[in-house]
């Protein structure tokens, strides 16, 4: 029991991972720094579903669950848990590859949004507008 409720705990972990992955981009709108951890997971994530991988985290899964008693299972994570949901019919390279797609069209759209913010810097209000401008219009 001990076991399969570690082997839980790491698929939530790997869940909120792939969310993460996903939508973390959304994050550095409030939170520039977040960009520094996001960029390499949307990275890792979109190679995984374009190279067919199995993610660490899904082996340390199976581990623990045979550890337990209960049986593994032989696909990644997204295969067993995702694609279920979203595609009954199981994973395809196909379907791997339009994944990784979205997961990169996704997060570049975000940092580009994020990109076009951040060069908008204000103005700070005791600096003048223009560089011509000095105070109350007046050179």
């Amino acid at each position: 029991m001990f076991y399969g409720c570690l082997a839980d705990t790491v698929v939530m972990l790997h869940f909120c991972f792939v969310l993460f992955a996903i939508f973390g981009g959304l994050l550095a709108f409030g939170w520039r720094r977040i960009v520094w951890v996001h960029v390499p997971v949307f990275i890792w994530a979109g190679l995984i579903e374009f190279g067919q991988w199995i993610c660490p985290l899904t082996y340390l899964e199976n581990w623990l669950r045979e550890q337990g008693g209960e049986a593994a299972y032989t696909e990644g994570f997204v295969a067993h848990y995702i694609f279920p949901i979203l595609y009954p019919i199981g994973l395809t390279p196909k379907n791997g590859a339009l994944l990784g797609t979205l997961v990169f069209a996704l997060n570049i759209a975000i940092y580009a949004l994020l990109y076009r913010k951040w060069r908008k810097k204000p103005v700070e209000p005791n600096e003048p507008r223009d560089k011509q401008q000095t105070t109350n219009g007046h050179e």
